[in-house]
């Protein structure tokens, strides 16, 4: 029985966290498709070239807000470990939607609204790191990256096993969605916050795109 409500709960998280908040807002604010602009991402950064910022920012609360409930809600009725199935499965069907050919945002947002909900020590402890190392580097995908990492450590140090777990398997798919921007940082190519950005432009590989 219990591997029923995982499956259920997996299930569940996975149809809720692959609602794409971004495109749908953008298509409703009558700018067209979000995916023909910028790089292409369905994320909260991506929909800042729209040049829309409440659109933007309705974007990043509803993406981390969709992990956070599908965790909270399966949480409470089936139980912790359900919570942090239902959570990871929402940061999964952000980044691979089935209504987009799995072809979706990068998930920091999605992983930032499930740590608060699962464990909101750590969540706190990604939202700092990510404020800290944005703040001295200025470089965005900097900072997520190495907030992800830090989530993993952060509630292991804080004895739970379970979230650690969780947040070190959905830390090495962060990694690897940021992968272009791996390569950007080792050649020092990453674009800075704040600077020249063409909010307009058709859609291209990725032009530094971190936060959903």
């Amino acid at each position: 029985m219990q591997t029923f409500y995982l499956a259920i709960a997996a299930i569940g998280g996975y149809l809720f966290g692959s609602i794409p908040f971004g495109l749908v807002l953008v298509r409703l604010a009558g700018l067209g498709d979000i995916r023909a602009i910028g790089s292409g991402n369905i994320g909260a950064t991506n929909v800042l070239r729209t040049g829309r910022k409440d659109l933007a920012a309705a974007t990043l609360l509803l993406d981390a807000g969709k992990a956070g409930i599908a965790a909270a809600v399966f949480g409470l009725l089936l139980g912790t470990t359900a919570g942090l199935v239902a959570g990871a499965a929402a940061f999964v069907g952000h980044c691979f939607p089935v209504w987009l050919k799995f072809k979706g945002g990068k998930g920091v947002a999605t992983f930032v609204g499930t740590m608060l909900v699962v464990f909101w020590p750590v969540g706190l402890v990604v939202i700092g790191t990510w404020l800290l190392m944005a703040a001295i580097f200025r470089i965005s995908s900097l900072a997520a990256l190495t907030a992800a990492l830090a989530a993993p450590a952060a509630a292991w140090f804080l004895g739970r096993t379970d979230v650690a777990i969780m947040a070190g398997v959905l830390t090495v798919l962060i990694y690897v969605l940021h992968r272009a921007n791996i390569a950007r940082l080792l050649k020092g190519e990453e674009p800075r916050i704040g600077g020249k950005k063409d909010a307009a432009a058709p859609a291209t590989d990725d032009p530094g795109d971190t936060a959903a």
